[in-house]
C-alpha cells in the first residue's frame, strides 16, 4: 500500500506543555493526539525499560504510532534526585497525564496533591481502569477485554444465547484515550477562562458507557435489558442485517419503509408477496419499517441475495439510495480508501519505527 502524507490538523496546542506518564494504549493514545495537535509532550520513561509497547510483536512501529511527535525523558522516580526532576518538570508544565495505577506517582511523591502544590494551574489528567469514585474498585488494574465484559458490551455483541462475544479491536482503551484528550483540551480551555487548574477523572468503564451512549441511556431510562441482534441493523428493521451472497457478505441498511420498498423492488419480490410478512404502514409512516414475521421476510431476502454479487448490489443499492456495504476485512477497506482517495494516511517516524496511520479521525480546511 503506498502511502500519501496528509498533512495533520493545525498545531492549535502549540505552546502548550505536556508531562507524560502513560503506558501501552490509553494514555499514550490521549498524549498522541495533544502532541500531533502541537503541544510539547515529554514522556517520561523508567530507564532500561520504558513502555511495554517498545517490546510488542510490532516492535518500533507500535511504539511510533502512539508516541510519534513526544520528547522522550528517561527518568527513575524511585530514587531522590528522579522525582525531584519529575517535580521540576511539573512544575513548569500545564498538563500533567497520569496512566498508572492509581496510587502510584503518589507514593513517589508526584500526585496531584504533590503537584499541585507547585503548580495551581496544573492540569492533571488521571487514567485508569475504574476511576476515583468507588475506593473498593479504584486500585484494580484493568484491560480492554475486562473493562468490555464488566461494562456489559460483551453481552450486547453476538445473538441470544451465544457467549460473550467481545469486540475485535481494543476499543475501549482506544476510546478512552480520545475522551481524554476531549477533556484536556476543555479543561485548557476553562482554565483560559478563569485561570484555575482542574484534576480530570477518566476512567475505561466511564469510556465504554461512552461508546454505548444510545443503550446505556436507554437501559438507565427503562431499567430494562438491551436485546443482543448479532449482524443486524440497530434499528429493528426486518431489512437492516447481513446477508450470504456469492462473493462474501452484505450488510444492507434498509431501515424505513420507502427503503424496503425499493429494496423489495431491485430484488424483484412482488409488494403482494411481501405485504403479509410486514405491518402496515401508518398515518404519517412509522419511522423504521417492521416485519409481523422477522424471520419468515428475513428468510424472503436471503433466498434472493444468495445467488446475487455482494459487489453489485452494493454499487446498485447505493445508487437507489439504500445504505449497503458489502462485508471487507481492514485491510481491504484501507487499501481500497487509500486507492480513491478517501483516506490519506499520516507517516510518522522513519526506519522500522516507521509507521503509516488513518491520522486523527478528522479533517480540516481554510
Amino acid at each position: 500500500m503506498t502511502a500519501v502524507v496528509h498533512q495533520l490538523p493545525p498545531l492549535a496546542l502549540r505552546g502548550i506543555r505536556v508531562l507524560d506518564f502513560s503506558h501501552v494504549i490509553a494514555g499514550p493514545f490521549a498524549t498522541f493526539h495533544l502532541a500531533q495537535m502541537g503541544a510539547e509532550v515529554t514522556k517520561v520513561e523508567k530507564p532500561g525499560g520504558g513502555d511495554v509497547m517498545r517490546r510488542t510483536a510490532t516492535g518500533a512501529r507500535a511504539f511510533t504510532a502512539f508516541n510519534a511527535g513526544k520528547r522522550m525523558r528517561e527518568i527513575d522516580i524511585a530514587s531522590a534526585d528522579g522525582r525531584g526532576e519529575a517535580l521540576a518538570l511539573a512544575r513548569d508544565t500545564d498538563v500533567m497525564v497520569d496512566n498508572y495505577r492509581p496510587g502510584v506517582l503518589g507514593r513517589y511523591g508526584l500526585g496531584y496533591d504533590d503537584v499541585k502544590a507547585v503548580n495551581p494551574r496544573i492540569i492533571f489528567c488521571a487514567i485508569s481502569g475504574y476511576g476515583y469514585s468507588d475506593p473498593a474498585r479504584t486500585p484494580h488494574g484493568a484491560y480492554d477485554h475486562v473493562i468490555q465484559a464488566l461494562t456489559g458490551m460483551t453481552m450486547l455483541a453476538g445473538n441470544a444465547g451465544d457467549p460473550p462475544v467481545k469486540a475485535g479491536f481494543p476499543v475501549v482503551d482506544a476510546a478512552t484515550g480520545i475522551i481524554a484528550a476531549l477533556a484536556i483540551v476543555t479543561a485548557l480551555r476553562e482554565r483560559d477562562l478563569t485561570g484555575a487548574g482542574s484534576f480530570l477523572d477518566v476512567s475505561m468503564w466511564a469510556s465504554a458507557l461512552q461508546l454505548m451512549y444510545p443503550f446505556a441511556c436507554e437501559t438507565l431510562s427503562s431499567d430494562q435489558e438491551i436485546p443482543r441482534v448479532g449482524n443486524k441493523g440497530y434499528s429493528g428493521s426486518p431489512a437492516a442485517d447481513t446477508f450470504a451472497c456469492t462473493d462474501g457478505w452484505l450488510a444492507i441498511g434498509a431501515n424505513t419503509p420507502a427503503h424496503v420498498a425499493r429494496l423489495l423492488e431491485l430484488l424483484g419480490v412482488a409488494a403482494a408477496d411481501a405485504a403479509p410478512l410486514l405491518e402496515p404502514v401508518g398515518e404519517g409512516g412509522p419511522a423504521f419499517a417492521r416485519a409481523r414475521d422477522p424471520q419468515a421476510f428475513r428468510e424472503l431476502l436471503a433466498a434472493r441475495l444468495a445467488g446475487q454479487s455482494a459487489t453489485d448490489l452494493e454499487r446498485r443499492l447505493n445508487a437507489h439510495g439504500i445504505p449497503a456495504a458489502r462485508v471487507r476485512t481492514l485491510r481491504e477497506f484501507t487499501q481500497e480508501a487509500v486507492e480513491t482517495g478517501l483516506l490519506r494516511p499520516v507517516v510518522l517516524g522513519e526506519g522500522e519505527a516507521r509507521a503509516i496511520t488513518p491520522g486523527l479521525g478528522w479533517r480540516t480546511s481554510g
